[in-house]
């Protein structure tokens, strides 16, 4: 134990050395994820700039924990490609992480046009900032694991499986991937500028209030003093801790900024035996709450599909970059579990941040 602890505070070590004084750009900032990352970000030292439209639920992970006091933050569209490259050109970043997106599956299913005109159009917006640009030395675009055509197998998708999505979130993801690869291909083969593509699986932590998502659905069950109701206990997952994918991102920028060569396409998930299904999720929250509240299963009629077993191998980023998963999901959920009852007392939820992020870092 002693050794792998002197390992992760070294690489904690170095992460810090690199990012502290970078110049960061981050679209999706006001997310759940991107409210995490600008945490990691801003404790490193780094100066970065987010780009995002005003937090999309209410409360805000973003709000709450303040974090437009630690960054420069321009609340913008990244349809809108003019206002993204005014904030762009202004930032002169060397790195950039796309995290923007219209992310829900239920919500594509009612707004695509929206969908890919955020998913597609935003990541070309994105990517045409950086080709009219001589300062970005590394861009890591933030995707899904939905991207792949999901064939319900038991074992996990990897980075050379077709692209094809089934619902208009995951394809349009699908199709972010292709434009990044042809954007690659088409401008940056022979220059400077490294460009990776990163494929998470499903992520929870402390200030995640999105709909349609399970663990947020437990919180307002918590909250309210409601029974959390599951429409679908027995579809898996590769759920893990947000801050897990995060250091994967922060890796893979460093890396392919160090070294070109390495910029590819990532899977970034948990192990298999944190593959758990939904209801198995469920009811650690349940338990780590002290059964305050109780799950009750309940079937949709006419739901629109959604993938019942899904989950990705990350060979790939183990060997190439070293990276691996900290956390179990138990381990993921007693800390969101954590950050929960904090906030439901009024805590310091910032606070709460930092000092995950710095166990974390301390293995």
């Amino acid at each position: 134990m002693g050794k792998r602890k002197c390992s992760v505070e070294g690489m904690g070590r170095l992460m810090q050395n690199f990012y502290n004084g970078k110049k960061v750009f981050i679209t999706g900032h006001t997310g759940f994820k991107g409210s995490w990352l600008c945490k990691m970000l801003s404790s490193m030292g780094a100066k970065v700039t987010g780009y995002a439209l005003e937090p999309s639920t209410d409360p805000s992970l973003f709000k709450l924990a303040d974090i437009e006091s630690e960054i420069t933050s321009v609340t913008g569209d990244v349809r809108d490609f003019e206002s993204l490259k005014k904030a762009f050109d202004k930032a002169q970043p060397e790195i950039v992480f796309h995290l923007a997106a219209q992310p829900l599956v239920r919500e594509s299913y009612k707004n695509p046009v929206y969908t890919y005109e955020t998913n597609v159009m935003g990541t070309v917006n994105l990517l045409e900032c950086v080709r009219q640009s001589n300062c970005v030395k590394s861009v890591v675009n933030v995707t899904t694991d939905k991207v792949y055509e999901n064939k319900e197998w038991q074992w996990g998708y990897r980075e050379n499986e077709r692209l094809d999505g089934f619902d208009p979130y995951s394809n349009s993801k699908s199709c972010s991937e292709l434009a990044t690869s042809a954007y690659k291909r088409s401008f940056f083969e022979h220059n400077s500028v490294a460009i990776s593509t990163a494929r998470a699986g499903n992520v929870i932590g402390g200030g995640d209030f999105s709909e349609n998502r399970i663990i947020p659905d437990c919180v307002r069950a918590l909250k309210s003093g409601k029974n959390i109701t599951v429409r679908n206990p027995h579809s898996t997952r590769p759920y893990q801790h947000v801050i897990e994918p995060l250091y994967a991102y922060l890796l893979i920028a460093k890396a392919q900024y160090e070294k070109p060569g390495l910029a590819s396409s990532y899977n970034v998930g948990p192990d298999d035996a944190d593959c758990v299904n939904t209801g198995k999720l469920v009811d650690l929250f349940v338990h780590l709450t002290g059964g305050r509240i109780k799950r009750v299963d309940k079937s949709e009629a006419n739901a629109p599909h959604e993938a019942n077993f899904l989950k990705l191998d990350c060979s790939k980023i183990k060997s190439s970059l070293g990276w691996k998963p900290r956390w179990h999901v138990a381990d993921a959920v007693a800390k969101t579990v954590l950050w929960t009852l904090i906030w439901l007392d009024g805590g310091d939820v910032g606070k709460v941040m930092e000092r995950q992020i710095k166990e974390y870092f301390e293995g």
